[in-house]
């Protein structure tokens, strides 16, 4: 895949469609992330890109004349995003190309007007998961938060020996992957109190967050046929937000001797829009630079592309508001601010890891990061490592104290990419309120 940018990074370049200029924009012209929307008028499922506060329904695009001519044409009349994803890079930077096109200050006042009929407020629309995810895959891929989380279990030998040498991963619940502003159940378990004889069932108590990137696949491959490290980003489509909700004492419980489970399964929310890969490409920073004395990969996962090219400058931000909050009026805090850059793993790495032995992916398959954590408290991705366990609670502007998540809680990620020289671009939020268990 090309790491060159092209004139639709331009930061000189401005949309017809004036919110996209404003400063601060999430979704500028240089951005253009994809989605899948339902509008309100009619019912119906559309695929679309975010421009500004508008969204433009490329199936209506395509109706209209407006993108004769290219292959990825026909995946915009889709109700997903799958067949889009499906399609070559180079198909879908033929359509980056043909949007910045329709969109760009100067177009013709007769293609304006066009285009114009096909654009639709994000106000009016229900945003809907940008993909069918038919496979989930969640990594391990901080060695800052697989540290804390170690410290706290095994104090004088926090990662166990394979940590450093393989992407640690496992296989996630597809089905029960939600978008951005679904409800969050809060989920019942069996739980085991250090000092009790027998496991109870009930409601989680020590109910977490988890600040993670999600990567949506492309073409993907066949089964038995590994992806080369050198050919991994050629399937990577883009990336959105992911929060993996995580009920810690039904982890603990639970996860030995096969790992996560009901403890992770019961709900994971995903952003709805898809930063693609061809946005990302001004944001690109080399691989993390590993400690002295810690193992470089084996070849199959090491290449000089990954190593220049293989991480992402995304600055990432969690952020809550309590029920509490909401009633006497303050706003969400911040919690913490990260950057996906600072992962040990690089997404090459975990698709290449993934297929190594012959496991095919698909297009809309998703893997996540894991949380993305950093070397700082302030960079930590979870309440587990924040509170370390809940030995430090925070204390929010109403005097409440928070160990692990409560009833009424909103947690909203946050991510942006900003550079010297290119325009900022910004993947939206991706929110999620607690509900009582059922």
């Amino acid at each position: 895949m090309s790491h060159a940018t092209d004139r639709t990074h331009d930061r000189d370049l401005r949309s017809w469609v004036e919110s996209a200029n404003r400063e601060g924009s999430d979704f500028p012209i240089q951005n253009l992330p994809f989605g899948s929307f339902r509008r309100r008028d009619s019912g119906q499922t559309h695929v679309g890109v975010a421009i500004g506060d508008q969204v433009l329904d490329l199936s209506a695009c395509e109706n209209a004349g407006l993108l004769e001519g290219l292959a990825a044409a026909e995946a915009c009349t889709a109700h997903s995003l799958n067949a889009w994803m499906a399609c070559s890079a180079e198909d879908r930077r033929a359509l980056r190309r043909r949007l910045v096109e329709l969109l760009e200050e100067g177009t013709a006042p007769g293609r304006i007007q066009a285009v114009g009929k096909c654009l639709v407020p994000t106000e009016e629309l229900e945003l809907l998961l940008p993909a069918n995810v038919g496979d989930y895959t969640d990594f391990y891929a901080s060695v800052f938060h697989a540290t804390n989380i170690g410290k706290m279990f095994r104090p004088d030998n926090p990662l166990l020996p394979n940590y450093k040498h393989i992407p640690i991963g496992y296989h996630g619940r597809a089905s029960s992957i939600v978008v951005s502003e679904t409800p969050v159940r809060r989920p019942q378990g069996q739980t085991k109190a250090d000092d009790a004889d027998s496991p109870t069932f009930g409601p989680s108590k020590l109910l977490d967050y988890e600040l993670e990137v999600g990567a949506f696949i492309g073409p993907g491959n066949q089964l038995g046929h590994p992806i080369p490290i050198e050919e991994a980003e050629d399937h990577l489509v883009g990336l959105c937000l992911v929060n993996d909700w995580s009920a810690r004492d039904l982890q603990k419980w639970e996860y030995q001797p096969l790992g996560p489970f009901l403890a992770k399964s019961f709900t994971t929310t995903i952003s709805p829009w898809v930063v693609t890969a061809e946005a990302l490409t001004p944001f690109r920073v080399p691989a993390f630079e590993r400690p002295e004395g810690d193992p470089q990969p084996l070849p199959y996962l090491s290449s000089p592309a990954n190593e220049a090219h293989g991480g992402v400058d995304l600055t990432l931000e969690v952020w809550l508001q309590s029920e509490r909050m909401r009633q006497e009026g303050h706003e969400p805090i911040r919690l913490s601010r990260g950057n996906f850059a600072k992962l040990y793993w690089t997404v090459a790495q975990m698709i290449t890891h993934h297929t190594s032995n012959g496991c095919d992916l698909r297009p809309g398959h998703l893997l996540a990061s894991g949380t993305v954590s950093g070397p700082t408290k302030g960079e930590r991705g979870c309440l587990m490592e924040l509170t370390t366990k809940g030995a430090e609670p925070l204390e929010l502007p109403t005097g409440e104290t928070r160990k692990f998540l409560a009833d009424g809680d909103e947690v909203i990620l946050r991510g942006y990419c900003e550079r010297e020289g290119f325009v900022r671009i910004g993947f939206g939020e991706c929110r999620g309120r607690i509900e009582a268990a059922g």
